[in-house]
C-alpha cells in the first residue's frame, strides 16, 4: 500500500514537472520571439523561422543519431516526398504565420486568436469532408468564437496584417492536423521524429524566400545594429529553445493524461499572456481580458467534451435518426481530428 502511494506521488510530481518545463519552454520561446521583433528591431519573421528550422533539424539529428534518445522511424524515400514534404510545407506556413503575427500584434492577442484552432478544425472537416459532429462539440465552440470576437473588437493594439496572419495560422494548423491523419497514416511519429523529417524540408522551402524578401534588410541590420554579438546570441538561442520546446512536448505526452494536458494547455496561454504583459506592457482593456478568459474557458470545455465522447464505448448509437450517409457509425466518429499534443510547436 505504501509503495502504491509513493508511486502515485511520484506520478503526480512527474506530471507537474513535465507541465512546468513545457510551460517554461513555450512561454520563453514566444517572449523571446516578440523581444527579437520589438526590442532588437530584427523585424524579419521569415529569417527567424528559418533559424528555428535549422536549429530544430540539428537538434533532432543529435537526439536521434548521436544521443539515441528516440529510435529513428524509417520512412521510404518515396513517402518522404509524397507524404512528408506536403506536411512540411503546411508546417512551414504555420510557423511563419505565427512569427508574422508576433511581429505585428501583442502576445496576448496572438495567443487568444491561436485558441481559435479547434473551431477552424471542426469547420474545415465539416465543410470539406462533410463530417458530422455531436451537438455538444458545436456548442463548445460558441464561447471560443464569442471570446475571439470580443477580444478582436476590443484589442487596443489591433493590426490587420497581424490578425490575418494569426487567423490563417489557425487554418494552417487545422490543415496540418487533418492532412496528418491521411498522409502519415501507418507512421507513428513522435515529436522528435516529426521534427527530424520536417525541419530540413521546411528549411529548404523557406531559405530562398527568406533571402529574397529579407536578405537586404538582414544585411543592413547586421551593419547598423548596436550590441550585435549579444543580439545574435538571443536570436540563435530562440532557435535552440524552439527545438527544446519540441523535446518538452515529447516528455509531457508520456507524463500526463489528455484531460490534464488540455487544462494545462489553456492555463499556459493565460501564463503567456500575463508574462508578456508584465514585460511589454501592451495595453489591455477590461473587455479584452474578459474575451481572452471566455476563449480559454471555451477551449477547456471543448477539450472536456472531446474527452467525454472519446470515453463512449464503440458501437454506441448516435442521437440522430433516421440514418443518412453522413450519420456516423459510432461516437468515435463524432470526434474532431485535433492532435492537441503536437500542435503546440512554435
Amino acid at each position: 500500500m505504501m509503495e502504491e502511494t509513493k508511486l502515485l506521488q511520484w506520478s503526480v510530481i512527474r506530471s507537474l514537472l513535465a507541465i512546468l518545463q513545457w510551460w517554461a519552454f513555450n512561454v520563453t520561446v514566444i517572449i523571446m520571439n516578440k523581444w527579437i521583433f520589438q526590442k532588437l528591431d530584427f523585424k524579419f519573421p521569415l529569417s527567424v523561422s528559418c533559424i528555428h528550422f535549422i536549429c530544430s533539424a540539428i537538434g533532432a539529428y543529435l537526439m536521434i543519431k548521436v544521443f539515441k534518445v528516440k529510435p529513428l522511424i524509417t520512412v521510404d524515400p518515396e513517402d518522404r516526398w509524397r507524404r512528408i514534404f506536403p506536411m512540411s510545407f503546411v508546417f512551414c506556413i504555420n510557423i511563419v504565420l505565427g512569427n508574422v503575427s508576433l511581429r505585428y500584434i501583442p502576445v496576448s492577442f496572438m495567443q487568444t486568436i491561436k485558441s481559435f484552432t479547434p473551431a477552424t478544425t471542426v469547420v474545415l472537416q465539416w465543410l470539406v469532408w462533410r463530417k458530422y459532429f455531436d451537438w455538444r462539440i458545436w456548442a463548445s465552440l460558441v464561447p471560443i468564437v464569442g471570446g475571439i470576437l470580443l477580444t478582436s473588437v476590443t484589442e487596443l493594439s489591433f493590426n490587420m496584417l497581424g490578425f490575418c496572419a494569426a487567423l490563417f495560422g489557425c487554418l494552417a494548423t487545422s490543415t496540418k492536423t487533418i492532412l496528418a491523419e491521411s498522409l502519415l497514416h501507418g507512421y507513428k511519429f513522435d515529436s522528435i521524429n516529426t521534427v527530424y523529417y520536417m525541419a530540413p524540408f521546411a528549411t529548404m522551402i523557406l531559405a530562398v524566400p527568406a533571402m529574397l524578401l529579407e536578405g537586404n534588410g538582414v544585411l543592413e541590420w547586421l551593419h547598423t545594429h548596436e550590441s550585435l554579438c549579444s543580439s545574435l546570441i538571443i536570436i540563435f538561442s530562440s532557435g535552440v529553445l524552439a527545438f527544446c520546446l519540441n523535446f518538452s512536448i515529447f516528455y509531457v505526452i508520456h507524463s500526463t493524461t489528455a484531460v490534464t494536458f488540455n487544462v494545462a494547455g489553456n492555463l499556459k496561454v493565460a501564463v503567456a499572456v500575463l508574462i508578456s504583459w508584465l514585460i511589454f506592457r501592451n495595453p489591455i482593456s477590461g473587455l479584452n481580458a474578459v474575451g481572452c478568459a471566455v476563449t480559454l474557458v471555451g477551449c477547456t470545455f471543448y477539450g472536456y467534451v472531446r474527452h467525454l465522447l472519446s470515453q463512449q464505448p464503440p458501437g454506441t448509437p448516435t442521437p440522430r435518426t433516421p440514418r443518412t450517409p453522413r450519420t456516423p457509425l459510432n461516437r468515435m466518429e463524432l470526434l474532431p481530428l485535433v492532435n492537441d499534443k503536437l500542435d503546440d510547436k512554435v
